[in-house]
């Protein structure tokens, strides 16, 4: 199964600078929850803003350069390698976590979505892909909890492609 993750402002962006343009340790703890023990496929530049490979999972890159030589990571160089790797790991649930140009690509065979709303306003220099959700249902949607090291309103959403 292939499910996209992400964080999301009122306008769609996710990112500035390479990094996210927020602090929002609630969707932190909800990305390590809900990622840890699967596999997550990150772009180059994704990737190495982690810093490391995230622990307790399995790490793919998906990135056209060779530069990426971590030894706990498996290099995939185009999307169709990618959609073979999911072809022949029917039972895994394969975390797309960014970049956009990767979300991009592969929105269209994403089985499930995993997106945070976060209702304030950003600056930054990428914006989530346009998603058609017609091609998909709500079937969960919690509130977080805003508090002193989480400022800002925000909702988790889980979505399924409608079959």
């Amino acid at each position: 199964m292939i499910s996209c993750l992400w964080a999301e402002d009122m306008n769609h962006v996710i990112g500035k600078d390479g990094h996210l343009p927020w602090h929002l340790p609630a969707d932190m703890k909800y990305f390590k929850n809900t990622t840890t023990g699967k596999t997550i496929l990150a772009g180059r530049k994704t990737y190495l803003s982690f810093g490391r490979p995230l622990p307790n999972r399995k790490n793919i890159v998906l990135t056209s350069s060779k530069n990426i030589n971590d030894g706990d990571v498996l290099v995939l160089h185009n999307i169709n390698e990618f959609l073979e790797y999911a072809k022949n790991h029917t039972t895994e649930e394969i975390f797309v976590v960014g970049g956009a140009n990767i979300f991009q690509q592969l929105l269209p065979y994403a089985d499930r979505l995993y997106k945070t709303v976060i209702e304030h306003a950003f600056i930054g220099d990428v914006k989530m892909p346009e998603i058609n959700y017609d091609n998909f249902e709500l079937i969960k949607s919690t509130p977080g909890k805003t508090d002193e090291k989480n400022p800002y309103p925000f909702t988790f959403e889980v979505f399924t492609k409608i079959k």
